[in-house]
């Protein structure tokens, strides 16, 4: 018997059975038991002080993970329902990171329940050609922007909150995991704010880059037009309640958690969140070859009127940004930024120095050589670390497409990183 899922005024209606909620619940006491572990405590006050710049050993994360290559015993959804499944899945991905792959992870001690929210977008047609994979894919977009009537097509999102259906699910947690763990309403932690991430798949890469010098004052209106857009939408989740905290376990930006005594404000309302009580973020990836000026005046001076809206600010993603902290200190709530792999690690660790928090992304592509090779990860984690003892460093493993179906090489990585980690701790 599978569960049943409806629709119903609003109200997500699911019928859990018997044996999905024995699952369900034997793997949140699993949790819970680890959520109350001392070591929780202890790896979330070293995150604390890595984001209130104080002297820590590089702390060690890793996500974007391809789990489709994992699978094991270990990952084997045994419930039946949909709804339970993806409930299930979840959390044997969690202890499966845990036994395996922690590195500095903090697990929480209660189940979040998501406001049930909707907007209406941003309204323009993405139209591409994708080759054919089961994963990954490469994109050609077709351009949507050539003049300023295109422009016109990005429309100001329209923000609901459905309070039915955030109650119905609310309560369905609660019934499913009462007695084991708490269930807490959650809204929107933060926000990926990545705009030129939307404009070159509106615009078409090759043709955003040209115009950057053939149509400038197109480009920028239309970065002007899509950041009055966010703003409105962000205008919106404030005057809903609709804004969770970040000063946790969550990830900020491309980073790893937000922990800090920095925030909240001591005004904060904590029934009401706003933007100025947690952390934000903006990434510009496309503008990894383009100039300082250039990425100054087509990105980061629009992205500032987002950022300075927040309590502190994560900036940048797969940019190489070593050659921009010029720019980047322009940003006063500025905490932590972005360290590609292919960054000049000594030219960052001189721009970035104590200032800010030296967010490290090691190259992933060592999990996807023919042959593993644990020596090499150790070597390129300790060139960078070297250099950049005395900074705050975290090390943040990401965008891992393959590891060529060997889940033990990240096992292996995670044991390296720790390892390095501990070598370099003040």
């Amino acid at each position: 018997m599978h569960n049943t899922l409806t629709q119903a005024k609003g109200k997500l209606m699911i019928d859990v059975t018997q044996k999905d909620r024995d699952i369900l619940r034997g793997l949140a006491e699993q949790i819970a038991e680890i959520a109350v572990l001392p070591v929780q405590q202890e790896k979330a006050k070293l995150w604390t002080d890595l984001n209130d710049l104080k002297p820590t050993r590089p702390l060690v994360w890793i996500n974007e993970i391809c789990w489709h290559e994992l699978y094991c015993d270990e990952l084997d959804c045994k419930c039946e329902g949909d709804w339970a499944r993806g409930q299930e899945l979840r959390m044997l991905m969690e202890l499966y990171q845990w036994r395996h792959m922690p590195g500095d992870m903090v697990v929480s001690g209660h189940i979040e329940s998501p406001l049930a929210i909707s907007s209406t977008g941003f309204c323009v047609q993405q139209i591409d050609e994708r080759t054919d994979s089961d994963v990954l894919s490469s994109v050609h977009f077709v351009p949507q922007m050539n003049d300023s009537k295109d422009i016109e097509k990005i429309k100001m999102p329209e923000v609901t909150h459905d309070e039915a259906a955030t109650e119905a699910n609310y309560q369905l947690l609660c019934d499913v995991y009462g007695g084991v763990m708490p269930v807490k309403k959650v809204g929107i932690k933060g926000s990926w704010f990545a705009p030129w991430d939307n404009l070159i798949r509106w615009w078409g890469v090759q043709e955003a880059m040209l115009d950057l010098a053939m149509k400038p004052d197109l480009v920028n209106e239309a970065m002007t037009r899509l950041v009055d857009c966010y703003l409105h939408e962000l205008d919106q989740w404030e005057e809903l309640n609709l804004l969770a905290s970040n000063i946790n376990n969550s990830r900020n930006g491309s980073g790893g958690y937000g922990y800090t005594t920095d925030l909240p404000p001591a005004d904060c309302d904590p029934d009401h969140v706003l933007p100025k009580d947690v952390f934000g973020c903006a990434t510009a990836q496309i503008f990894s070859e383009v100039s300082p000026e250039m990425h100054w005046e087509f990105s980061l001076r629009h992205e500032m009127r987002w950022l300075e809206r927040w309590g502190l600010t994560y900036y940048g993603c797969c940019e190489p940004l070593d050659l921009k902290m010029g720019i980047l200190r322009k940003v006063p709530n500025l905490r932590k930024v972005s360290m590609s792999p292919w960054i000049d690690p000594e030219r960052a660790v001189a721009e970035v120095g104590t200032d800010y928090v030296f967010s490290h992304k090691p190259n992933p592509a060592i999990l996807a050589e023919d042959n593993w090779r644990p020596e090499i990860a150790r070597e390129n984690l300790v060139e960078v670390i070297e250099k950049a003892r005395g900074c705050r460093i975290e090390i943040i493993l990401k965008d891992i497409s393959t590891v060529r179906n060997d889940p033990k090489r990240l096992w292996e990585w995670e044991t390296i990183a720790m390892e390095v980690a501990e070598e370099f701790a003040p």
